[in-house]
C-alpha cells in the first residue's frame, strides 16, 4: 500500500527508486491513417525504432536504473484527449509541438495564435510527473509515446545562438557571466557585470568542464538524459531533419482533427538563417581539434541512439 501522503495526484514520488521500464516494441495504431502517402514516412519510422531498440539491446542499456520516477518523466507532456505523452527536446521544434498539444487539448483554435511566453510560461500543460504513481504508469502503458530528435551538433549550436546571440534575461546573467568570469582572460567589467558576449569556444569549455560554474542546461542537455529512449519505449520517434512530414502523420496517427496541421514558422528570431550544417561547420572552425572530439563525445549517445552521422 502507498503512504497516505503519496496518494494525492501531486505527490513528489521521490521515494520511489530502481524504475524499469523494458522497452518492448509494439505496433502503432494506424486506424486513423487515411491515404496512401504516408507510405514512405510510415517506413522510416519502423526502422527508426526498430535501429533504437536494437541499439538498447546491444548496449546493455535495460539495465535498472537507479533513479527517481519523478525524474525520468519529469520532461514528458501530457494531453490526455488524445491519449500521447510528449517527451520535450528543446531546439527540436518544441515550442510548436506544445501550440500544437494546447490545441489539441482545445486551449486554443489555432496553434498560429499562441505567444512564445504563452508556450513556455503559461503552464497550460500537464506533466506526467505531476500525476500519482498509478496515473505515470497507467498513461505510459497505454498512451502514444513520442518524441523528436535533432542532430546533436546542430542542435547544441542552435541553442547557443539563440540564448548567447541575442538579449536574454535569464541565460546572460546567469550562465553567461559565470562562463566569462571562468574562461575568459581579462575581462572587462562590463562583460562580467551583464554576462553578454559569451563566444562559442568559451561555452563549449563551460560544456566540457567536470567542475562547471554552473550547472547543465535543458537546451544542451543529452537527449539520452532528456528522455531515457532505453527506458521508455517511444512509439514514434520523428526527427527535426524531416520535421514537417513527421509531425503531420503522427497528428493523423493519433486522430488529431483533420485541419490540424505542424505549424511552419520558426518561433523566435525568425530573421536568422536556420542552424544548418554548414552553419555548424563555421562555429567548430572556432574550437581546436580536441575540443571537437570532446564535443562529440559528449553527445555520443544521442548519435548512437538516433543513427546520426558523427561530423
Amino acid at each position: 500500500r502507498l503512504p497516505e501522503q503519496q496518494k494525492t495526484s501531486e505527490s513528489p514520488l521521490s521515494w520511489f527508486r530502481g524504475v524499469y521500464l523494458p522497452p518492448a516494441l509494439h505496433p502503432l495504431n494506424k486506424t486513423f491513417v487515411k491515404g496512401g502517402e504516408w507510405q514512405d514516412i510510415d517506413s522510416t519510422q519502423e526502422k527508426r525504432r526498430a535501429f533504437l531498440q536494437d541499439f538498447c539491446k546491444k548496449y546493455n542499456s535495460r539495465k535498472k536504473l537507479q533513479t527517481h520516477l519523478v525524474h525520468l518523466v519529469s520532461r514528458i507532456y501530457v494531453e490526455d484527449r488524445h491519449k500521447v505523452l510528449y517527451c520535450e527536446v528543446p531546439k527540436a521544434g518544441c515550442s510548436n509541438w506544445k501550440r500544437v498539444l494546447m490545441v489539441l487539448r482545445g486551449l486554443a483554435a489555432s496553434a498560429n495564435n499562441i505567444s512564445h511566453d504563452d508556450v513556455h510560461y503559461g503552464k497550460h500543460l500537464r506533466k506526467l510527473d505531476s500525476y500519482d504513481l498509478k496515473g505515470i504508469y497507467t498513461r505510459l502503458n497505454t498512451y502514444t509515446k513520442f518524441i523528436f530528435v535533432r542532430d546533436p551538433m546542430e542542435r547544441l549550436v542552435s541553442a547557443f545562438r539563440d540564448k548567447f546571440e541575442h538579449p536574454n534575461s535569464y541565460y546572460h546573467p546567469v550562465f553567461g557571466k559565470a562562463i566569462i568570469k571562468k574562461y575568459r582572460h581579462n575581462a572587462d567589467e562590463e562583460a562580467l557585470k551583464t554576462g553578454s558576449g559569451v563566444k562559442f569556444k568559451e561555452f563549449i569549455q563551460y560544456l566540457l568542464d567536470s567542475h562547471r560554474p554552473v550547472g547543465m542546461d535543458i537546451h544542451w542537455e543529452q537527449v539520452s538524459k532528456l528522455c531515457y529512449p532505453c527506458l521508455i519505449n517511444y512509439d514514434f520517434i520523428g526527427k527535426f531533419e524531416t520535421l514537417e512530414e513527421d509531425a503531420n502523420y503522427f497528428l493523423q496517427l493519433v486522430g488529431a482533427p483533420a485541419d490540424l496541421k505542424f505549424p511552419k514558422f520558426k518561433d523566435r528570431h525568425s530573421s536568422d538563417e536556420r542552424t544548418s550544417a554548414e552553419v555548424v561547420r563555421q562555429y567548430l572552425k572556432e574550437l581546436s581539434k580536441e575540443e571537437r572530439q570532446l564535443t562529440f563525445d559528449f553527445y555520443y549517445l544521442d548519435y548512437l541512439m538516433f543513427n546520426y552521422t558523427s561530423p
